[in-house]
């Protein structure tokens, strides 16, 4: 408060960018509606006043976010560094009035002004900068890292357009351009005086220094800009507000004056248009040579531009590079930041002048890195030429390190050719590649999976020979979302209540729900939580209507699979006990059937044949079964299009059943699985990633547990796994397939869905058919059992109540304590009085 005097008596007055009583958030909103926006409210946009909203808020965490930029730069504090090439953020403006704590003031504030608060927090575009798990997990732990107080930055790309907008034509998925910049995002604040250089192509050249020693350095062939974007994460409740980096590529020079002057008017833009599409669009398909070539330019582009400003960091806290890695924890987010080992060793050798064997110490003790994947197609390899062509100087790195580290390999086991096969950083078999998780795994002091059963496999299969030469190495640190989003956001409702019985230190807590479990034996209870449930549901019903008009009843059981198309997260499965149970009502129609609605989500990557078939194969099923009127609301199938945050946040609180159906081995954590159950729903699942150390929290009394285990996967196609046996030996699986092939769900045509059917009966790579007669026996299950209501809503109870561990704050307290160590650095605010404001430089 600053006090001015106006005669006597005085009033308090509130500062206009700090304040946070009602009449100062109007008059605050009213300003930036003025002079920021350049309107009065009668000509303004509802755009308009959603950006003068969120200045509004912006202002209030300037204060926080700045002390806790000072904080970065203490030389005692280590910060952690989060690489990611993904960073699915979802709406700021909720996220943010719920951690700042000011949620309800400024809904007063809104309502006082004539405007609608939903309306406004509908309105914001979100960021489509990620594809499905790995950018919400980095999102997660971005706000988790802000919550428990541990200094961070996160590192990533700055895409122009990101993840496409989905939407579904005669049953086929198309892809939209997601212009999610177009309207301004008052969130970010750029820098473009912090700008870097990073290089491409060239050649590296030899020569002497003044020192006498013989010493290499990159000529680059091109160089790009990168401009650093910021944008606030606060923490829930505290004062640390971090830091996400996210850089734009632009070029050196934008214009060719002398090219333009000469009549070449495309050769006068042609490096502008070169340059910004390093950062122009998430995930370009790499089908071709030039796809590849650019992902690998986006890869290298921020992680150099990371690597750059985190050295510019640690020298203006007043210390030398031989103690950089005591100042930064780097976190690899999968392959795509691994070329940061090259690129530091590079930067600390070619620009730095440390020698050799203190920059490997220097790197080695600076990364960390997170496996996500246990597909050998998903281990990102380089081919070398393309590698070489790009990054002349790395890949000489590269060689050097490989060199010295075979050295080592071949006197630990005495030259043995398999084992220096499988250690290489260079794939040999064939083409030449280099191996992104090799290098990442040898550059790194540790190795994370991200759910038990996940990192005991990297152990034993896709890392078993690092594990062998480096026991201690690979860790666990199991997966969590934020409870703040993903049960304060998208559940109001059940927050609420958690509050009421709890106060709100659940949210920071989340074992503390866990005291809550007598209330799943009181009737009154269970019937406030089943009224909830059915409310979202009626809602999710509603905006089904309206986006696909398809009508759906919310007495219906919700079975819902919402996560990125792909043969191994197995939707196909789920669609054929779909078309088992219309069989059986069409030849039974007097067969009593737990209603349900299927309700499908997600996107297939443009490049994926068989995932958009897949969809396809979902829409055209449901086109029949949603028509046939002898079915009539008993069996309903939905595909939801566009799946992103603000669809999950919708969707995951409406569930009663979780489809968690993926071939055990191959799913290396998820988290969609934890937000389900987050919300109370009853999981149907294999033991693959997560699920299993869910299914030991909520009880295995709780879960409806099929199929394979990894073992018996493996030793299935050990033995030679045949399909087709599968197929002929059971009749009802046989009905189901014979349906398909037939074209009856394909108007007529037979060929549509043939790839489909083929790979399942002739190669059937992720084991449908063999999980097939277990899935439907356990949905038989399902059904049966929520017939019970009472019983099914204490299940549901408990699920929801169990689900502490998987907090992302548990998973940030495991990192901190196992890889990073790091501890909490409370952050003292830097004061700004706005009446004694007056710069004295």
């Amino acid at each position: 408060m600053t006090t001015i005097p106006i005669g006597c008596p005085t009033v308090d007055i509130e500062d206009d960018r700090t304040g946070l009583s009602v009449d100062t958030l109007r008059r605050a909103l009213a300003d930036n509606l003025f002079y920021l926006q350049g309107k009065w409210p009668q000509v303004a946009s509802q755009n308009d006043f959603y950006l003068a909203l969120a200045y509004t808020v912006r202002d209030r965490m300037m204060q926080r976010w700045l002390s806790s930029i000072r904080t970065y730069l203490k030389p005692e504090v280590r910060v952690v560094t989060y690489l990611s090439a993904e960073f699915l953020l979802g709406p700021h403006l909720g996220r943010n009035l719920l951690n700042l704590g000011i949620t309800e003031p400024v809904r007063q504030a809104i309502a006082e002004s004539g405007l609608n608060f939903d309306e406004l927090i509908a309105q914001e575009e979100e960021p489509g900068l990620g594809n499905g798990g790995l950018g919400r997990l980095a999102a997660c732990y971005m706000e988790s890292l802000a919550s428990l107080q541990i200094p961070a930055i996160g590192y990533g790309i700055r895409y122009e357009f990101g993840i496409f907008d989905q939407d579904i034509r005669d049953g086929w998925q198309v892809e939209i351009t997601d212009k999610w910049l177009q309207y301004g995002n008052p969130w970010e604040i750029p820098h473009p005086e912090s700008a870097v250089t990073v290089g491409f192509d060239g050649r590296s050249e030899g020569y002497t220094d003044s020192d006498g020693r013989y010493r290499k350095r990159w000529i680059p062939g091109k160089q790009v800009k990168g401009i650093p974007y910021d944008t606030p994460i606060p923490g829930y409740r505290v004062n640390t507000i971090n830091t996400l980096r996210l850089w734009k590529a632009e070029a050196i020079e934008s214009f060719n004056f002398q090219s333009f002057n000469v009549g070449d008017y495309y050769g006068a833009v042609d490096s502008k248009v070169t340059s910004e599409n390093i950062s122009k669009v998430l995930y370009p398909n790499d089908e071709q040579l030039e796809g590849k070539q650019l992902r690998l330019e986006q890869q290298f582009f921020f992680v150099s531009c990371a690597l750059q400003d985190m050295i510019r960091i640690h020298l203006a806290s007043g210390r030398q590079l031989d103690s950089f890695h005591e100042k930064f924890a780097a976190q690899l987010n999968d392959t795509h930041p691994a070329v940061g080992v090259a690129e530091l060793m590079r930067l600390l050798v070619d620009e730095h002048g440390i020698d050799w064997d203190k920059a490997w110490h220097i790197t080695q003790h600076t990364f960390a890195f997170t496996n996500h994947t246990l597909l050998p197609e998903a281990l990102e390899k380089w081919p070398i030429s393309l590698f070489g062509g790009l990054l002349p100087r790395h890949l000489e790195i590269i060689f050097e390190l490989n060199q010295r580290f075979m050295d080592q390999v071949r006197v630990q086991y005495l030259n043995d050719p398999a084992k220096l096969a499988s250690l290489s950083l260079i794939d040999e078999a064939g083409e030449r590649y280099v191996r992104m998780a090799n290098l990442a795994s040898l550059g790194s002091y540790a190795i994370n999976g991200v759910a038990a059963l996940h990192s005991e496999l990297v152990k034993q299969t896709i890392l078993k020979d690092f594990h062998e030469l480096f026991p201690s190495k690979i860790r666990n640190v199991t997966n969590g979302v934020t409870p703040r989003r993903w049960i304060a956001l998208a559940n109001p409702r059940l927050a609420s209540l958690y509050t009421e019985k709890l106060g709100d230190g659940w949210l920071q807590n989340m074992d503390q729900l866990r005291q809550l479990e007598g209330y799943a034996d009181d009737p009154g209870f269970r019937q406030y939580w089943r009224q909830i449930k059915r409310d979202i549901k009626q809602n999710l019903a509603s905006y089904i209507h309206r986006r696909t008009g398809i009508a759906v009843s919310p007495d219906s059981l919700f079975d819902i699979q919402v996560k990125r198309i792909h043969e191994y997260k197995r939707q196909h499965l789920n669609v054929l006990h779909i078309i088992t149970l219309y069989e059986r009502l069409k030849q039974n129609p007097a067969l009593d059937i737990t209603p349900r609605t299927f309700i499908f989500g997600g996107k297939a990557a443009p490049g994926y044949h068989m995932a958009k078939l897949m969809i396809k194969f979902i829409t055209a099923v449901g086109d029949v079964v949603n028509h046939d009127s002898a079915i009539g609301d008993r069996l309903k199938v939905v595909f939801l299009p566009d799946y992103n945050v603000t669809f999950g946040q919708r969707v995951y609180p409406a569930a009663d059943l979780s489809e968690q159906i993926s071939t055990a081995g191959k799913e290396a954590s998820g988290t969609g699985n934890m937000k389900f159950s987050m919300n109370g729903a009853l999981t149907i699942g294999t033991l693959d990633g997560a699920n299993v150390e869910i299914r030991q929290q909520v009880g295995d009394e709780n879960f409806f547990l099929f199929g394979l285990t990894t073992e018996e996967v493996m030793a299935l196609k050990a033995s030679g796994y045949n399909p087709w046996d599968y197929y002929s030996s059971n009749p009802q699986l046989k009905e189901v397939i014979d349906l398909v092939n037939c074209g009856f769900f394909a108007q007529g045509h037979p060929e549509l869905f043939k790839p489909l059917t083929d790979n399942l009966l002739y190669s059937d790579p992720y084991l449908l058919l063999a999980d097939y007669q277990a899935y439907i026996d356990a949905q038989d299950q399902v059904g049966i059992a929520y017939q019970d209501q009472e019983n099914w809503s204490r299940m549901s109870i408990l699920n929801a109540l169990r689900m502490g561990k998987f907090s992302s704050d548990r998973s940030i307290r495991d990192y901190c304590t196992d890889i990073w160590k790091v501890s909490p650095v409370p952050v003292e605010i830097l004061e700004y009085d706005q009446a004694q404001a007056g710069l004295n430089v």
